[in-house]
């Protein structure tokens, strides 16, 4: 939380989409790919604390593009970046546990930070995520509300019975998550490490989801390429020492693969380019934050 105090709320997402990846660093493919997350987490060091490894653009290249994953993920680890790996997991029982120490155990050959899950199955297929958590320091992030626009098909569904009677089912799933946010609650910084999804296209849901979920940190997916803006991004973040903070706000295409990167014909270019829109994405966020 010190880091993110420091420089703002951006999370860098790595987000290697095939078709859009530079040539600069190779035919596309997993190496390319490799190249482009390390190139990436050495633009985000010192301007932003937190990146965000998305694996199905990963796991499309079967196992050279977890390797090339585990690359990306080792690099930020050792450059002192917090990373969230975006790969929604969520299962029942020994599944869970083996994703659970996969991704969080203290052995992870892809080590990372907090890796979002599904809550759609239960409670129960959390639980692996929070104990292993709880045992290593980790995080683990949490699908609310999310940005895109199928969100409403579940997650805004009204539930008609037990407590919290006639609202969204998104409300229900925080309220639910209780007993591990306060089991995941860091003493330095009264924050949870038990976080949730709370997209910025949604800024009256996400003002909702903090009113219930306590000292849960949220990400924020939907600013900038999704369309949302730096104040409805922070809509569900409160007033700290510094201005508002509560969570981190992703962007991948915007800062990753801006358009002034697009006709790069140097390494130098591309990285005047990402270092020219992580710094601008990270301004306008603490702007709106402290204004």
């Amino acid at each position: 939380m010190a880091g993110i105090r420091e420089k703002g709320p951006l999370c860098v997402g790595i987000d290697p989409h095939a078709a859009m990846l530079p040539a600069l660093f190779g035919k596309s493919g997993p190496e390319a790919a490799a190249k482009w997350g390390v190139a990436l987490v050495e633009r985000a060091v010192g301007r932003a604390s937190v990146v965000k490894p998305q694996a199905g653009l990963f796991e499309r290249w079967g196992a050279s593009g977890l390797r090339a994953l585990e690359e990306v993920c080792r690099a930020a680890t050792r450059a002192g970046l917090i990373v969230i790996l975006d790969a929604k997991r969520g299962d029942i029982g020994s599944t869970a546990d083996g994703y659970a120490e996969g991704y969080l155990g203290a052995d992870s050959s892809c080590p990372c930070d907090a890796i979002t899950v599904n809550p759609y199955m239960g409670i129960d297929t959390i639980e692996p995520f929070v104990a292993v958590a709880e045992r290593e320091g980790k995080g683990v992030v949490v699908l609310a509300r999310t940005s895109n626009p199928g969100s409403k098909d579940f997650q805004q569904k009204l539930i008609t019975e037990g407590e919290g009677q006639g609202e969204p089912l998104y409300l229900h799933v925080a309220r639910a998550l209780a007993p591990m946010v306060t089991r995941l609650r860091s003493p330095e910084t009264g924050w949870s490490g038990l976080m949730l999804v709370a997209g910025a296209t949604g800024p009256q849901e996400a003002a909702r989801l903090r009113a219930v979920s306590g000292d849960a940190l949220f990400l924020v997916p939907g600013y900038g390429a999704q369309g949302a803006g730096a104040r409805e991004a922070l809509a569900g973040f409160v007033q700290g020492p510094h201005g508002l903070e509560g969570g981190v706000v992703n962007a991948s295409r915007s800062v990753a693969m801006p358009d002034s990167a697009k006709g790069a014909t140097s390494v130098k270019d591309w990285e005047r380019a990402i270092d020219n829109a992580i710094t601008a994405a990270q301004a306008e966020l603490v702007e709106a934050a402290r204004s």
